[in-house]
Order: structure tokens, then sequence, then C-alpha cells
């Protein structure tokens, strides 16, 4: 994995370097900003869960897409000259901020183009670990609670660019809000059937802990942010004890990232592999999680279910 989290200034000059050369070939190609040929203004997520929540606010009225593909690794992503283009086509570009996409902000600020961050408004949990202590955990995404602060955030957003469907984009949004507090109370629903002694979530990244604060869980990850170094003994061995001592009876990792380091601590500590979580990137279509709403309640129930499994 890389560094995607907080890049050196040595790799962020030679990006920002490569970035306005292929910005200058984009602009050449394309010729400017332009809506797509259907009539509709093209809005630009940086990831595929931004676009789903995007396309609920927007409806019919705008074309959402986004830059990364299904299965992305969010953190390290390094964007292509063909990202470049299709941003410098947009009308308007939506990323989480939070210091997620340190990789687009070189490129975002030289371009013609609105930006919004749709995390603005939400209080950051702070990571408390390692080299990324007291730096803003970036995934507010995965509570519910903070996700109606995100549709919030777009309903403006979208209102400012299209001001002609403004009262659409609020009809939407208030609905979408209606159906992410239902989830949210069916999450905390599932966790409260647990025994309090069970109530913990150990998993690869510490990429849940606005779900873990959501739900009432007590967080533990082998890693706080996706790196290129990796689940170090002293972190398998600190998660190892936490297991252990607690009597965690199922432990998890994310889908865009190897299940090695925690099939260890699996072994040394007689938990069970509860399953693959989802965090940074949605299914395909026929997959388990194509949509933001079933990235959540998929995520809810494994842990659920796993962690009311027989303690051991």
């Amino acid at each position: 994995m890389r560094v995607g989290f907080y890049g050196s200034p040595a790799r962020r000059r030679v990006l920002a370097s490569a970035v306005l050369g292929a910005m200058a070939f984009a602009l050449t190609a394309c010729g400017g900003i332009t809506s797509d040929d259907d009539g509709k203004k093209v809005v630009l997520t940086t990831f595929t869960v931004l676009a789903d929540m995007a396309r609920n606010v927007a409806g019919e009225h705008l074309r959402v897409e986004s830059i990364t593909k299904v299965g992305a690794e969010i953190h390290g992503y390094e964007p292509t000259p063909g990202d470049i283009k299709k941003a410098a086509k947009a009308d308007l570009i939506l990323d989480n901020g939070l210091n997620l996409e340190a990789w687009f902000s070189q490129f975002v600020a030289d371009l013609e183009v609105p930006h919004a961050v749709v995390s603005e408004g939400v209080a950051p949990m702070d990571i408390s670990e390692d080299a990324y202590r007291g730096k803003p955990n970036p995934h507010a995404w995965m509570s519910p609670v903070n996700a109606q602060i995100y549709v919030d955030n777009m309903v403006r957003a979208f209102t400012d660019l299209d001001p002609e469907h403004a009262d659409a984009y609020r009809v939407n949004g208030d609905a979408y809000k209606t159906r992410l507090g239902a989830v949210r109370d069916d999450l905390v629903a599932a966790v409260n059937t647990l025994p309090a002694g069970q109530r913990a979530l150990v998993t690869c990244e510490g990429a849940f802990s606005y779900l873990a604060r959501d739900a009432g869980l007590t967080e533990k990850y082998i890693w706080p942010v996706n790196a290129e170094q990796q689940a170090t003994p002293q972190q398998i061995g600190s998660t190892i004890d936490f297991v252990r001592q607690r009597g965690v009876p199922a432990v998890f990792c994310e889908s865009t990232v190897s299940d090695a380091p925690m099939q260890r601590v699996v072994e040394a500590s007689g938990a069970r592999f509860g399953g693959v979580l989802y965090v940074d990137s949605l299914s395909e279509a026929d997959g388990p999680v194509p949509t933001y709403l079933d990235l959540i309640r998929h995520d809810a129930n494994t842990i659920a279910t796993a962690l009311a499994g027989v303690p051991r």
C-alpha cells in the first residue's frame, strides 16, 4: 500500500509537475469546461461512495461520475491524465476533504471548476496512534449521522450550480436523509442486542471510528491509516492482546486491503474472522454493496452477526 494520505513534499512537487503538464494537454484536448451531450451539468466526485450519495440528491437533473473506479484503494490513488481531462470538463467537483484526497488537491486549485468539500461542518475525530496521531480521521462518511451533513452540503452545492432545480435537490436530500436516519437506527439496534463484553470492533485499518462511535462499539485496529509499511509486529501483538483480554469473538478486515495480518491475529487469539467490511469503495451493481446504504447495512449486519457468535 502507498502512503496516499499525507505524501512527502518532494513527492507532491513531482506530482504537481506531472499534473500541470497533463492538465495542459487535457485542457487543449477537450477545449475547456462543458456539460455532457445530454445537456445535464456534470458533477465529478473523487470516489464511488460520494458518487452514489450525490446521485440520490441530484436525481435526474445532474450527471454524476466518480474519478476512481469500483474497488479502488482511495488513500494511495494516483490520478491519470484521463482523470484530469475528466475533471477539466466537469461543472462541479466534490471531494471528501479531511486530508483524504491529497493526491487530488494538487490540480483542483488550478482548475476553473467550482469545488465543494462535502465533509464541511463535520466534527472530525482525531487519529490517536502512530505517526498520524492528532490528524483528522477522514472516514467521516462511515457515520450515517455525518452522511446527513454530506447531503446538506451537496444540496447547497447543487443549488448553486443549478438554481432552477433547487426545490428538487432539497426534496431529494430530505428523503435521502430520512433513509440515512433509518439505517443508523438499525445499526444501533443490531449492536444493542450484543452482550456488553462483545461490543468491540477490531479491524485492519482504523477506518471505522465514526461508525463505532455511532453504534457504541469499542474500536481497535492494527494500523491507523493504510501505509506502505503496515502491520508491524508491535501492531499485530497489540491487537492480539486486545482480542485475548476482551474475549472478542470475531475480527474483520476491509475489502481494499489484504486480510493476511488479521489472519495472524485470528491464529494467535482464537477469534474467528468475521468477514469483509467495505469503506472506501462500493461494489459492482451485482455485488454486495452497490450503494452507500447497502454498504452501511452490509457492514452493520456483518459486524453484529459475527460478534453475536458463541464466545470462545
